[in-house]
């Protein structure tokens, strides 16, 4: 497995601070509109982590059942997995098969093991006091917009305004941005990459 560049663990030095401080099993969250980078960065944050027990990696866009299906993977994460968790027991997510358009197997979230859950709606209000280190991610539309496409493709774009305004309902009533440790700006290119200004 190579590691990361140094231009991005630059940019992932906040979070691995922040890590430092978070004890042995820490739950990271990592929320923010679609096309913004969410799984980039995720993906950069298992590759950097320091130690021996690599973390989990759950993405909601596994839960989502469906394009209406944002508040219900946000019950799923808060009732099934980061609940559980406090208290000491394994969590569960079930997969939603898109191409079948129906819900699909378990999975187990082991207690024991640190935890990276990505997606919209991750920083939702009643998963705060779940979690230790929530992370905002964000991007401009256009950029968010494009990107978006040329990962999902056609498949997206005729749902992209149904999807954008559940995303705006959410993003409204719940003001994740605020409840943001570590708040990132990504950087005016196409190729899904974080890369861009910490605030």
């Amino acid at each position: 497995m190579c590691s990361p560049d140094p231009e991005r663990m630059l940019l992932l030095a906040p979070f691995l601070a922040a890590l430092a401080a978070a004890g042995p099993t820490p739950v990271v969250l990592i929320d923010g509109p679609s096309g913004a980078g969410k799984s980039t960065l995720a993906d950069a944050l298992v590759l950097a982590w320091p130690g021996m027990v690599r973390p989990v990696l759950v993405r909601l866009d596994d839960i989502y059942p469906g394009w209406n299906g944002l508040d219900a993977a946000v019950a799923q994460l808060t009732d099934h997995i980061l609940g559980p968790r406090r208290r000491g027991a394994p969590g569960a997510w079930q997969r939603y098969d898109w191409e079948r358009g129906q819900p699909a197997e378990w999975h187990l979230v082991d207690p024991a093991r640190p935890l990276i859950v990505e997606g919209c709606g991750a920083l939702a209000a009643a998963n705060l006091p779940l979690s230790d280190i929530r992370v905002w991610l964000d991007a401009d539309d256009r950029l968010r917009k494009q990107r978006a496409l040329a990962r999902d493709g056609e498949a997206f774009r005729s749902h992209w305004d149904q999807w954008q305004s559940e995303w705006e309902a959410y993003r409204n009533r719940e003001r994740p941005e605020r409840q943001a440790t570590i708040r990132l700006a990504a950087a005016g290119n196409t190729a899904g990459s974080p890369a861009g200004r910490l605030g």
